[in-house]
């Protein structure tokens, strides 16, 4: 645990380097948070054990997956929010999910699709042409791919939208405060 945390700090400084901006890089963390509750989801709906060592090094490998996808989403927002600075955000967050929707999901697809012999603990010897179930070298490896396979596939969802959403809050919470701000000097005044 001490190491996951200290990782995730460090993940943190080089976000906010990188993004000058500690909501965004606060948002690809909890979606950190969020990926491993899917693994933790998986692993209730399959019976499966968590294995601290295994699964552990799938949150890892999870964790590095789902940061990529984030980032890059956050990214391609953040270039389009330059590149039209009068545009709503919540047209800017449509266009970054839908320039970013085919990379994340062939990401995802590709990922889970090549794990998932190893998930349902399969093993195949592609030499000797053959597929066996439940081998020693499968079992072995069925609790860090599953680990993969299910938090990357909650994290897909999450990617696509609850970091968009995550997105729009600033700016409507900005807006809401606004109008909130106009409110208060005309009943002030009413009351005089």
């Amino acid at each position: 645990m001490a190491a996951f945390g200290l990782a995730l700090l460090f993940m943190f400084v080089l976000l906010v380097t990188q993004f000058n901006s500690f909501y965004q890089s606060g948002l690809i963390l909890f979606s950190v948070v969020l990926s491993t509750t899917g693994v933790f989801i998986g692993l209730l709906v399959t019976g499966n054990p968590f294995s601290s060592l295994l699964s552990g090094i799938g949150i890892v490998a999870l964790a590095g997956i789902v940061v990529n996808n984030n980032i890059v989403l956050i990214d391609t927002f953040n270039q389009l929010k330059r590149e039209q600075p009068g545009a709503e955000i919540v047209s800017l967050v449509v266009q970054a999910g839908t320039i970013r929707l085919r990379p994340v999901m062939l990401t995802t697809l590709t990922t889970v699709f090549g794990l998932m012999p190893l998930a349902m603990n399969f093993s195949v010897d592609l030499i000797a042409r053959d597929v066996t179930y439940g081998g020693a070298l499968s079992s072995l490896w069925v609790p860090l791919s599953q680990a993969i396979v299910w938090g990357l596939s909650f994290a897909s969802v999450l990617t696509l939208i609850v970091t968009p959403a995550m997105l729009t809050l600033p700016d409507s919470l900005k807006r809401r405060l606004l109008g909130l701000r106009e409110l208060l000097p005309s009943k002030t005044a009413d009351l005089t």
